[in-house]
């Protein structure tokens, strides 16, 4: 490969005044610099525009209108985006400034590749910062949790013409997807052991509720294709999770 290949990256954002800041910078300092920077804002009220404005020369392209939802925002993003390789940041989390660069390494050297991935951090409203790591050996458990790291994920552009994420979710599109791909192509994933990403855990997929969990997570995987017993297998461990942790808290 001649020429290394445009990035592009989407933000997706609404009232996210309090950490948009964050995240556009660990864009704009990427190492890399081959980077088409996307913000699609869903029409926010709270002074985020006035925070991507301070930017707004540095920024590719912003578009700041009503959606049906994160999802329909990212699928927008994605519609518009140039890049060889496509990355989604949302306003709650930030890449470390190196990630760019390990993504693109990784795929120059694995031009078969279409999907990759790596650990992260996780960070909880203390600051505490912890690593999530991906586990190779239970890649295949995807069926029954998501074991993909999707913050950390890159997609090549063709992934994003058979595949796009459904609005119809609140939390559960990026799995629906993920497991889509994986059912049908799992040589395309590609893990690139490093963490260059962090994901603040006060974000909306962290304070889903049992109820929604139950529902799109059982949707997601008929959607994708799996059987009825794996849904209740998930829907098994998913309630024995919810229950050790609420006596944890009782005890």
């Amino acid at each position: 490969m001649s020429k290394l290949p445009l990035v592009s990256i989407i933000t997706v954002v609404y009232n996210g005044a309090k950490t948009l800041e964050q995240t556009i910078l660990s864009v704009l300092n990427q190492t890399y610099k081959n980077i088409e920077y996307i913000i699609i804002d869903g029409e926010s009220t709270d002074g985020t525009l006035d925070i991507i404005e301070m930017y707004r020369d540095k920024i590719s392209t912003c578009i700041s209108e009503p959606d049906e939802g994160l999802y329909d925002a990212m699928n927008k993003g994605v519609s518009i985006a140039n890049g060889e390789l496509i990355g989604i940041i949302n306003s709650d989390d930030w890449f470390e400034k190196n990630a760019v660069e390990l993504v693109v390494s990784s795929y120059v050297n694995n031009l078969n590749k279409k999907v990759f991935h790596a650990d992260r951090y996780d960070v909880y409203p203390d600051d505490t910062k912890i690593k999530y790591p991906f586990n190779p050996s239970k890649a295949k458990f995807l069926y029954y949790a998501m074991t993909y790291n999707h913050a950390s994920m890159f997609f090549h552009r063709d992934i994003y013409k058979n595949y796009k994420y459904n609005p119809e979710f609140k939390v559960f599109s990026d799995y629906e997807m993920v497991l889509k791909i994986f059912l049908n192509n799992p040589e395309y994933f590609e893990y690139i052991n490093q963490t260059y990403v962090n994901y603040r855990i006060d974000g909306i997929s962290a304070n889903q509720s049992l109820k929604l969990n139950l529902n799109e997570g059982s949707k997601a995987r008929l959607n994708a294709g799996l059987n009825y017993f794996s849904v209740i297998i998930y829907v098994f461990l998913t309630v024995s999770k919810f229950i050790t942790s609420k006596l944890k808290l009782r005890f």
